[in-house]
């Protein structure tokens, strides 16, 4: 089991999935074409604007443009469509593992001694029957689909970033850089302890709130105040001080990482005055075209790192689940 505890989240789900696997892989491969796919609408928008700059100001003899146009909507649509069937496939494989799940937990619970459930409290059980598998199926249903964009979208927006001037391209990656040094600092063995010390809070709250619950007839009877539940009140408290912390230390790195994604357009318009001529006096329209161009798609690079911090986070809160169920599965039956 403590080889289990160390795979990755993906390996560790499929134990559950059986046959749904294959809709699961099914889903990364139709996310990862529905994200090439939509890269392709940009390059006919610059192709329908290169070709109206080229006829300007005579825009009667301007050719192609409802075929650009055409293909540009088909294309995004076409993208769109793939990615639901992405979407579908990893809906129907995520409700089976997580069904399978709960059916193993549930049985394996009926198998222990009664005393466990007093010592572990029914409250934190049924957090993590409840809310641990459905962060799993969070994860399969959504996340993997999401993470595979990412790092696809990425991968073709190097292709296009560098296809149309290589020196825009690379300026248009510093962000990225930026960006992926400024995540670093919010993942890693520190903050995956701090998940686990978030879900132990929460965790510990549930228990204390359903024992709380159950004391409301005693409470009513001899006329006590919620004060009275010392235990309910310090998890209250504890989770109170995780939060507030957690909230400050990654204020700071949220804060960059928010700037550096989004500062792709400064950093085109700075290097439009010194490569484009506007420094000179004499402005390239050739640079000036492609710079349209970069400026219509490097708003993709803003959503992509969104999404990739989110997978981030999604694998740490993942593992912890995935981590809380095996100690419950662990638990010696009868």
């Amino acid at each position: 089991m403590a080889e289990q505890k160390t795979s990755k989240p993906t390996k560790r789900l499929f134990e559950y999935a059986d046959n749904s696997k294959y809709l699961t892989i099914a889903s990364w491969v139709l996310a990862t074409v529905s994200a090439f796919i939509a890269l392709v609408p940009f390059y006919y928008i610059w192709r329908l604007i290169k070709e109206v700059i080229r006829v300007s100001p005579d825009f009667d003899r301007a050719q192609n443009l409802s075929a650009y146009g055409w293909c540009a909507v088909g294309s995004a649509v076409l993208a769109m469509l793939i990615y639901m069937g992405g979407l579908i496939c990893s809906h129907l494989a995520a409700f089976h593992v997580q069904a399978t799940m709960r059916s193993r937990l549930m049985r394996h619970i009926m198998s222990l001694p009664l005393g466990s459930m007093d010592e572990d409290g029914s409250g934190k059980v049924r957090k993590i029957i409840n809310e641990s598998s459905a962060a799993t199926e969070t994860y399969l249903a959504h996340q993997l689909p999401d993470k595979c964009v990412a790092t696809a979208t990425p991968i073709g927006l190097v292709v296009l970033l560098l296809v149309f001037d290589w020196r825009l391209g690379l300026l248009s990656l510093i962000p990225v850089v930026l960006g992926f040094a400024i995540m670093s600092t919010m993942m890693g063995a520190n903050m995956k302890k701090k998940m686990e010390e978030y879900q132990n809070a929460l965790e510990e709250m549930s228990s204390e709130a359903v024992e709380y619950v159950r004391g409301i007839p005693v409470v009513k009877t001899f006329g006590q105040s919620v004060f009275s539940f010392k235990r309910f009140r310090d998890s209250i408290k504890k989770y109170e001080k995780w939060t507030i912390a957690y909230t400050k230390d990654l204020r700071v790195p949220m804060m960059g990482l928010t700037t550096a994604i989004n500062s792709v357009f400064a950093i085109l318009i700075a290097a439009t005055f010194w490569l484009g001529g506007v420094k000179s006096g004499s402005v390239d329209g050739t640079f000036l075209l492609n710079l349209m161009f970069y400026i219509i798609i490097t708003p993709i690079i803003t959503v992509t790192m969104t999404k990739m911090m989110y997978a981030g986070e999604n694998v740490m809160i993942v593992e912890d689940a995935l981590n809380r169920i095996d100690g419950l599965l662990e638990k010696k039956p009868l």
